[in-house]
């Protein structure tokens, strides 16, 4: 989820505990699982500094050992370390707990992103990506803020969020029954097809489209109970026992975009006596582009000149960003 939707979260789990009668007697210890709530929330996205860095470091990191299972069991002991220093006095067990909540609950719903986690990592470092769930969805959202304009004029903070969490999980299942529909009816208008990757919107019939076959991959839109097909590409297996592929699969960029993108488009082109290696992901296609791409620029002796991953919604900007990247290097 975003930020914003993480951080509102935060502060329904704390109304939630206001139904833990040691939270609910003990206003330290409130105040204390106020501010674990709302961190907990939060904390597992703190791998956002590696945009600071660069985009190939953000990208194959972002949502992976921050969002693990041992990452998930160690932050709330950090956080209930760090708010005891902070509120002396409160109880450790209940804070520990709504901590523990609040992270595993940041990192479970992250999973049903289009985006998805690593959160099953050590046993793998699998992406798991549910696509049910839009990154930013106005319902669960506006839910928040209903609970919180409810609680600050009738107060029973408690009731009212396990109400509100309430309407919130049936959403979630039927969005997944909605999710399996139009996959289903995917594959009736494409027969064929191995894997169809939907990306949801804002909107609860739309969504994005990206599916293979054998032969092809496809991109589009579903609206409602109709699939608009954009592109056709023919599939071409990559040849990574090519020089220039394999040149271009040993930059950190491409790397990046490869371990993290299970569909994607590749091209070669020379252009301005160099070689141009294209990946792009068929995920995202928006307003005539496909924004998130891997590129590189190989010279004649397939050293590599420049090299950018990251989203980018035109090739003018593209190659600014190339550009300055060679410079940099």
């Amino acid at each position: 989820m975003d930020t914003a939707t993480h951080i509102v979260m935060g502060f329904g789990l704390a109304g939630l505990a206001t139904l833990d009668p040691i939270v609910a007697q003990n206003p330290l210890t409130y105040q204390a699982v106020v501010i674990g709530a709302v961190a907990g929330s939060v904390i597992p996205d703190i791998d956002t500094v590696l945009k600071l860095k660069n985009n190939a470091a953000y990208i194959r990191n972002h949502r992976g050992m921050t969002h693990s299972l041992p990452a998930t069991l160690l932050w709330p002991f950090l956080l209930t370390a760090i708010i005891l220093a902070l509120v002396p006095g409160s109880n450790v067990s209940h804070l520990l707990m709504w901590t523990l909540a609040a992270v595993s609950i940041h990192v479970f719903v992250d999973i049903f992103n289009a985006y998805g986690t690593q959160a099953a990592r050590p046993f793998t470092e699998k992406w798991v990506a549910l696509g049910t769930i839009n990154i930013f969805d106005p319902f669960i959202f506006m839910m928040h803020l209903i609970g919180f304009a409810i609680w600050l004029t009738l107060g029973h903070a408690g009731i009212t969020f396990i109400m509100v969490y309430a309407t919130i999980s049936i959403y979630y299942v039927l969005r997944g029954f909605y999710h399996r529909h139009i996959i289903k009816y995917v594959k009736t208008q494409l027969p064929g097809l191995s894997k169809v990757y939907l990306s949801p919107t804002m909107r609860w019939s739309h969504y994005h489209l990206a599916a293979e076959s054998e032969n092809y991959f496809y991109v589009g839109k579903v609206n409602g109970k109709k699939l608009h097909l954009i592109d056709r590409f023919e599939r071409t297996p990559i040849d990574f026992n090519n020089q220039m592929i394999k040149a271009a699969a040993e930059d950190k960029n491409v790397r990046a975009f490869l371990s993290f993108s299970p569909i994607y488009h590749w091209s070669i082109a020379q252009r301005n006596g160099r070689y141009v290696i294209q990946f792009t992901d068929l995920r995202y296609y928006s307003k005539g582009t496909y924004p998130f791409t891997a590129t590189v620029w190989l010279d004649k002796n397939l050293f590599v000149q420049s090299s950018y991953t990251g989203w980018v919604f035109s090739e003018q900007k593209l190659r600014k960003k190339l550009v300055l990247a060679r410079m940099n290097s």
